[in-house]
């Protein structure tokens, strides 16, 4: 067992894109578990695009100089409460960092199912998986055969959507993303029928050509332009599910873009946000959804791994510049075989 943990604190605020200098890692003794709780090593740990939000100076973001957040697995190894045996394996959210110290009341413990791997539970089994499932089935409320659109199609919500709106029977399926290449991976290997990328010209007329009959339903990872074409493309009755606003998060002074607001009301266009923690009780409905498929094949995962907490950093730094496609999970390597 190592003698020292180490977490990561961010030490100041961004204006625009973060680097790793608003970070630093930190070196501290291994924590001892107090009586009623349990000291875990992290094994893998997600980074994801609310992250960014939270390093500004907002309600419930992150403090400087302390230990972040953010959903992470790792293994019971020493523990003061018989609730939580040493050795088992569990889900928390004190993450950004090598070891934890956890109470019962804080973890969620992860039924293993055949054939289906640990970093499963931090994609589409996990928040994002969820996000995805709650956007389309309480949200949106696709029907089978209905058209939708997905921006931010590659990242780990995008190919969630994707996957998942393909197995609920959607029609066709159009997507954004920010090169050929991810393009080329949604169409070729998640289900996509039609991707383009946000660089080739305005959005409204890459939308058309993507979806020229228009679209039911957009499930929206990124705002901006693309939300106001998704209002044109929308057909009588159609569904903005929002979830949230990346090409934003680094450029707070850009203008907001012109939505036909007029088109909202004459479509009667319905526009939902949502935050996927007070979805939570569907976790086990995700389960039953996803599991099978998983199992059977049906359901491929999409994720970049990369290894070594040492480079979660550079994990975030590059998920906000679109580096990965799926979902970004940093891995210990020691542990890789689990």
């Amino acid at each position: 067992m190592n003698e020292t943990a180490l977490t990561v604190q961010q030490t100041a605020r961004p204006h625009g894109f973060p680097s790793a200098d608003h970070f630093a890692f930190v070196e501290s003794p291994l924590p001892e578990p107090a009586a009623g709780s349990a000291l875990v090593e992290n094994l893998y740990w997600s980074v994801d695009p609310y992250h960014r939000e939270m390093m500004d100076d907002v309600p419930g973001g992150f403090a400087l100089d302390a230990p972040l957040e953010g959903r992470t697995i790792g293994r019971v190894i020493a523990s003061r409460t018989p609730r939580l045996a040493e050795g088992e394996i569990v889900f928390h959210r004190q993450g950004w960092r090598t070891h934890a110290v956890v109470g019962p009341e804080e973890i969620r413990r992860l039924p293993r199912f055949d054939g289906v791997p640990l970093t499963a539970y931090l994609s589409v089994l996990g928040g994002t998986g969820l996000t995805a499932y709650v956007g389309l089935t309480r949200v949106a409320r696709l029907q089978g055969g209905e058209d939708l659109f997905v921006s931010g199609a590659a990242g780990g919500v995008g190919t969630a959507t994707g996957r998942f709106a393909g197995l609920l029977g959607a029609g066709r399926l159009v997507g954004s993303t920010g090169s050929a290449a991810k393009a080329g991976h949604l169409t070729r290997e998640v289900g996509y029928d039609a991707v383009f990328d946000y660089h080739e010209g305005p959005a409204a007329d890459l939308l058309g050509k993507a979806a020229p009959d228009g679209i039911d339903a957009f499930v929206d990872n990124v705002g901006g332009d693309q939300l106001a074409a998704a209002v044109g493309a929308l057909r009588e009755f159609g569904r903005i599910v929002r979830v949230g606003t990346i090409s934003q998060y680094n450029t707070p002074g850009a203008p907001s873009p012109r939505i036909d607001h007029a088109a909202v009301v004459e479509k009667s266009i319905r526009m939902e946000g949502f935050l996927v923690s007070n979805y939570r009780a569907l976790q086990e409905e995700l389960y039953d959804f996803a599991v099978p498929h998983l199992q059977s094949g049906r359901l491929a995962l999409d994720e970049t791994v990369v290894d070594g907490f040492e480079r979660i950093v550079d994990a975030f730094l590059g998920m906000l510049r679109g580096d990965n496609t799926g979902k970004i999970i940093v891995r210990d390597h020691t542990q890789a075989h689990l």
